[in-house]
């Protein structure tokens, strides 16, 4: 690395944010100095004091989505013969949850597919959390959609978490993964569970054809609306929808997008969650060396995800468990 891209990150090791043009100066590196990078980023969590964590999410309602999202399995304007079903009931949702209790998840969140929920589902699955907060030794968390202010506070009435709603993209990509809906709604969603009290996970996926700038305006736009949570995904390509022919990211870039957005929001719970197998392969464990501080373990929405064993060794080698 180039002495002037050292001074940088050495100057701003401990300090509050990475600003995007200086974050954007450190996207030429070469690849044999990604190595430096994601020490930088390291040095940060440690620095900030982030702690490590899993989550686990749990599909409680999957398919027929009327949103576009070119990445979606769950979307209905696409054929990928994923497995659609309605909203599944409480004692549906507490059996299918045993499998997550051996995992040692300090969150544990409920997903639902579809732009919002009816006023009836809402209130079907707020029996839902409250049953699952009462059985279950995790911090719960949701993920339905647009809400409103109401809808907010009841969740946090009822002892809800966290509130996760995915921007997905920087405003100047945006359109390109979703014309269905804006993100200036779903930055409304973001804004209207913070006021709620919930915290807030917000992230999206990488691997689109965004550039760096994009990459980077958007690690700029979480910053800006200060999420507790950052979730980074990966595209995995599903057959039937617009991104299903895209390769697979690097591992070198994705290890390079872990490490700016640590560096750009030091202070905030950075997880990775989908794609990770399949993008870093071998090489997955090193997200934490990359600034990462979270992992999601179990299954993902609508694929398998990796053995939870061999997550939980990893860890268990970098003392992280």
């Amino acid at each position: 690395m180039q002495a002037s891209l050292r001074n940088i990150i050495a100057s701003r090791i401990g300090q509050e944010k990475f600003s995007p043009v200086r974050a954007e100066e450190l996207t030429g590196i070469e690849e044999m100095d990604v190595l430096d990078l994601m020490a930088a980023a390291r040095l940060a969590v440690s620095s900030h004091g982030v702690k490590p964590f899993t989550c686990g999410i749990l599909n409680v309602k999957s398919g027929q989505c009327s949103e576009d999202c070119v990445f979606c399995a769950q979307s209905g304007h696409y054929n990928t013969n994923v497995n659609s079903y309605p909203l599944l009931t409480t004692q549906e949702i507490l059996d299918r949850v045993e499998r997550l209790r051996s995992f040692n998840l300090k969150y544990l969140g409920l997903v639902t597919s579809g732009a919002s929920l009816t006023r009836g589902e809402f209130t079907q699955l707020l029996e839902s959390l409250k049953a699952l907060k009462a059985r279950f030794n995790a911090k719960i968390c949701a993920s339905l959609g647009h809400i409103d202010a109401e809808m907010g506070a009841e969740l946090k009435a009822i002892g809800l978490t966290s509130y996760h709603h995915n921007l997905e993209g920087s405003p100047g990509f945006f359109d390109k993964i979703c014309s269905t809906h804006s993100q200036e709604g779903r930055i409304d969603t973001v804004k209207k569970a913070r006021e709620s009290g919930l915290r807030v996970c917000s992230g999206g996926i990488f691997g689109l054809g965004e550039t760096w700038q994009d990459r980077l305006e958007f690690a700029a736009v979480l910053a800006e609306l200060d999420v507790d949570a950052i979730p980074i995904n990966f595209l995995r390509p599903v057959a039937g929808t617009p991104a299903g022919e895209r390769s697979p990211l690097p591992a070198r870039d994705a290890l390079k997008i872990i490490a700016l957005f640590r560096l750009m929001n030091p202070s905030r719970d950075i997880h990775i969650c989908g794609g990770r197998e399949l993008t870093l392969g071998s090489l997955k464990g090193m997200v934490f060396a990359a600034g990462a501080n979270g992992i999601m373990v179990g299954d993902y929405l609508t694929y398998p995800g990796s053995d939870y064993q061999s997550d939980q060794a990893e860890m268990e080698v970098l003392g992280l468990s």
